[in-house]
């Protein structure tokens, strides 16, 4: 699973078997570890509730989601889910969720084999 933060944005991409995993056991985690051995653990879970919830306890970001967004979003023809969350300063965190696409050009360093096929490429 990948993670990319930016300013007040939060985008989670997981591939064919993250996505799998979270649609079988209800979450998927992943971490980056540093040098010093302190780690970053970021999660995605299912929530019983109706709203996206976006949690840092100074370890772990933890995201969760509503049946009715990932039961729709689990579907071959989405592709992403995504929730605008009220902050306490009137301004909002912006949570995406997205399928994992194989780059359209092919990225040496980069393995793409459990990525969705793109939708873009020509046959």
């Amino acid at each position: 699973m990948k993670i990319r933060i930016k300013d007040n944005s939060l985008r989670l991409r997981l591939t064919q078997s993250e996505v799998s995993t979270f649609e079988d056991e209800g979450s998927v985690s992943a971490a980056i570890n540093f040098p010093n051995g302190h780690s970053l653990i970021y999660s995605l879970n299912k929530n019983q509730g109706e709203t996206f919830v976006a949690e840092f306890n100074g370890t772990q970001i933890l995201v969760s989601v509503p049946e009715n967004a990932y039961s729709t979003w689990l579907k071959p023809t989405e592709v992403g889910m995504e929730d605008q969350l009220a902050l306490g300063d009137g301004s909002t965190l912006r949570v995406l969720i997205e399928k994992d696409f194989a780059c359209l050009t092919e990225r040496v360093d980069e393995d793409e084999s459990d990525n969705f096929p793109n939708p873009n490429v020509n046959c």
